[in-house]
């Protein structure tokens, strides 16, 4: 069987050699033109004046538009219709689109776009929480709350309580391909886009809606993406939407991308964050009630914000059965890029926020937090090295064991109603506890501590339960397009994108399994508007769950055609034909599958099949706060070692040690790889990657020259990964689990092993910001010191 196999990534070879296509390999014509946009200088008011002539005079420029020329208000939102492609006339950002330019070079366009003279009249700029909260600036009208319990009553009868504070920065997705669209204009005003996005369907969307077209005029091609980690999900519209404006109008193909330092100043970040939050808990430090308040700054327009802040809120528990339990959101609206979504969407924010009330409360009573997390998990409903069937034949029995755990355990849910019915932490952080060594790690860094006065080290664990499932409901469905040549060679498409996250690997491996071929036999095609339509982002680690099971169906169809027609052609019964091997087992008598497709075909037997799915048992109102918006929870672990420089602020990441819930791996080795880059990833968030805009709106952090992500260097010295030996109890494909986004949290144990290391320098709590650079180490370092 080719699923549960650890295969390299099908573009592997083409990505070490050069040879991959991305949008700005692909030839164009010569008398394509090159698109760049002027930008506004301020953050936030009104132009006064704009003088062009100079930038529609300077060598190459075939053509510049202001908002008054294009076709419509060509809008580029994902959400609330609030994003002009062109400023109309007032300024929200530093950094927007005031007009465009179409030049005959990428780099006579860039020049040009310099050379405009705009006066404004300028505002002060709402920059900060609380300059939104007193100005009242939201996309909500008041804060959202959910609530399970009473938290304010719990609060008031817990015999001890503790209050805190966090900050933590947003994050550049710094995907290694720059945002990039090339559109070509065909006969009768169609037009096909090429666009580095994880959402064809949604730019097919809006260049119909820029130009007045029906969306079958607009054909969307996406072959793979250099990196997209969220900030290729709606991010990409302003280009494809430049490009489609120029294309029509002028009857030439039209390409544009981003420099570096433009794509960094003008699309959305990370949400940025503060939590405040107030515990309630016993001397055992069972966690009573915990009453949240959440405050992130969404940037000048909506985009993803609502549903980025919603599940910050529904992450606000992670691992932990808290009796009662409010979390109040604060959606603030501010002159800054507008921020969108990246790997995690919020549950990152929200989960960072109970690890550190379960840190400080473990500070508090002095109990080993690996320990006090333990006291506070849900209970574990699913024994341990229990596994359920990788098998469809074997797919009643794991529903029958699961009803058994069900009916054996008391029902547990979580602050917004969702029971939790497949928990294994309890005993994949035993294991992790006994492979990684933590009791005597933790023992020997204390005695470090206590005889090493400047360098100190740290030890953390933290635990990620993640939910898998869009919370827009209506976006959990897929679609896919099948075909089986005569020569017995495989075609298939989805709606899936590939940003190097091996997802094409997956879903060719889980072909290649239906028709027990061998996966050579199989090839994807670029993704592509014009064969699956309709499809939701490659987004919410959802793209093998909903791809994968869309495949399926489709390859199932064309399977059982097949069994048909050959099980009649041999006098025997569908149900015994077999397919395996690159054979097909009938009649006593076994053919290459290659001649049993010939077979069909001469039997006028259809060999294609579109396939559909749509995730079940979701079900979720998001302004109640209540019901059930993922199919299951993915499960992960990690045991983090830090060495911190208390002179300097410095650090090392010396160890980490992760255990991690794939269920049944559709390929071990992609999944692996997912869990390094993604805990890499998530321990940058909170250590290097520092966003730093002035008191104009100006972001200064715009290039990697100010802006550090992780290099090979400061991944951990030693670094262990374990998948979790396990099925997935609910139905997915082959059982297997989404690990795009869960594994980016385990890196929260690096900022916590940090703090571990500075609270080592006094006896209070230590006020660590993140992002935790050297300088915010220090710092903290010297408020312990001199009990600040």
């Amino acid at each position: 069987m080719s699923v549960a196999k650890p295969l390299p990534h099908d573009a592997a070879p083409l990505h070490v050699s050069g040879k991959a296509r991305y949008i700005d390999d692909i030839p164009v014509p010569a008398d394509c033109l090159h698109l760049a946009f002027g930008l506004s200088t301020i953050a936030a008011g009104k132009i006064t004046a704009i003088d062009l002539s100079a930038v529609r005079a300077a060598p190459g420029v075939v053509k510049v538009w202001e908002a008054k020329d294009l076709p419509s208000d060509c809008d580029c939102s994902a959400s609330l219709h609030d994003e002009p492609l062109l400023s109309d006339g007032s300024i929200h950002y530093l950094g927007q689109q005031v007009f465009l330019v179409a030049a005959t070079s990428h780099l006579a366009a860039r020049k040009a776009a310099r050379l405009a003279k705009i006066t404004y009249a300028q505002h002060d700029p709402i920059l900060t929480i609380e300059q939104a909260l007193a100005a009242d600036s939201r996309f909500e009208e008041g804060p959202r709350i959910w609530e399970k319990g009473n938290a304010a009553e719990a609060l008031k009868t817990a015999p001890l309580t503790l209050e805190g504070s966090l900050e933590m920065g947003g994050q550049e997705h710094f995907y290694l391909e720059g945002q990039a669209a090339l559109v070509m204009p065909q006969e009768n005003g169609d037009l096909v886009v090429a666009s580095s996005t994880q959402h064809p369907t949604e730019i097919q969307h809006k260049v119909a809606h820029a130009l007045h077209l029906p969306m079958h005029a607009v054909r969307v091609e996406t072959r793979r993406m250099g990196g997209g980690f969220g900030g290729k999900e709606s991010q990409g519209n302003a280009l494809a939407i430049a490009c489609a404006v120029a294309a029509s109008e002028t009857g030439r193909p039209a390409k544009m991308r981003y420099d570096r330092d433009d794509d960094m100043m003008i699309t959305g970040k990370r949400h940025d964050f503060r939590i405040d939050y107030t515990v309630g808990f016993d001397k055992d430090g069972r966690l009573q009630a915990v009453d949240f308040r959440q405050y992130t700054r969404c940037g000048w327009a909506q985009d993803l914000s609502l549903a980025v802040a919603d599940r910050a809120m529904l992450h606000a528990d992670n691992a932990y059965d808290i009796p009662a339990l409010r979390v109040e959101s604060h959606r603030l609206k501010t002159n800054m890029q507008s921020a969108t979504a990246y790997r995690g969407f919020g549950g990152p924010q929200g989960l960072f926020g109970i690890e550190r009330v379960m840190d400080h409360v473990a500070h508090h009573l002095k109990i080993d937090p690996l320990e006090l997390r333990r006291r506070n998990y849900y209970a574990d409903l699913v024994p341990a090295g229990a596994r359920l069937a990788h098998d469809d034949a074997e797919d009643q029995a794991s529903r029958g064991a699961m009803a058994e755990i069900e009916g054996g355990a008391a029902p547990q849910e979580t602050h917004y109603g969702q029971p939790v019915e497949d928990f294994i932490l309890g005993a994949m952080t035993a294991k992790l506890e006994e492979t990684s060594g933590y009791a005597a790690r933790r023992k020997a860094v204390d005695a470090w501590n206590e005889s090493n006065p400047a360098l100190k080290k740290g030890l953390a664990i933290s635990p990620v339960k993640f939910g898998i499932s869009f919370t827009l409901t209506h976006l959990n469905q897929a679609g896919a397009l099948v075909h089986v040549y005569q020569d017995g060679s495989i075609q298939l498409n989805h709606g899936g994108t590939e940003m190097g996250q091996g997802l094409f690997q997956k879903v060719a491996q889980v072909a290649a399994a239906r028709f027990g071929v061998p996966l050579e036999m199989v090839k994807i095609t670029a993704t592509d508007t014009g064969k699956v339509p309709n499809t939701s982002a490659t987004a919410a680690s959802s793209g093998s769950d909903l791809n994968g099971m869309a495949v399926k169906a489709a390859c199932d169809t064309i399977r059982d055609r097949m069994a048909a027609h050959l099980a009649e052609l041999h006098q025997d019964l569908p149900e015994n034909v077999r397919f395996e091997g690159g054979r097909v087992h009938v009649g006593g008598t076994d053919i290459p599958f290659e001649e049993a497709a010939v077979l069909c075909y001469r039997g006028r037997v259809s060999l294609s099949s579109t396939g559909y799915y749509k995730t079940p048992k979701v079900d979720w109102d998001r302004i109640r706060g209540k019901g059930r918006p993922f199919f299951y929870f993915a499960y992960g672990a990690s045991v983090t070692e830090v060495v911190v420089d208390t002179l300097t602020g410095e650090y090392r990441i010396l160890r980490t040690d992760i255990l991690h819930d794939c269920g049944a791996s559709l390929n071990p080795a992609l999944d692996i790889g997912q869990i390094e880059g993604g805990y890499v990833q998530g321990a940058g968030w909170l250590t290097t990657e520092e966003l730093v805009w002035d008191d104009k709106g100006a972001l200064r952090t715009h290039a990697p020259s100010t802006y550090k992500i992780p290099a090979c260097s400061d991944r951990p010295e030693v670094f262990n990964v374990d998948l979790w030996d396990g099925r997935n109890v609910e139905e997915t494909i082959y059982r297997s689990k989404a690990v795009g986004e869960p594994p980016f949290m385990l890196g929260i144990s690096a900022f916590l092993a940090l703090s571990d290391a500075v609270a080592s320098c006094g006896d209070d709590y230590p006020d660590l910001v993140a992002p935790a650079t050297p300088e915010n180490v220090l710092a903290a370092v010297r408020r312990l010191r001199h009990g600040v």
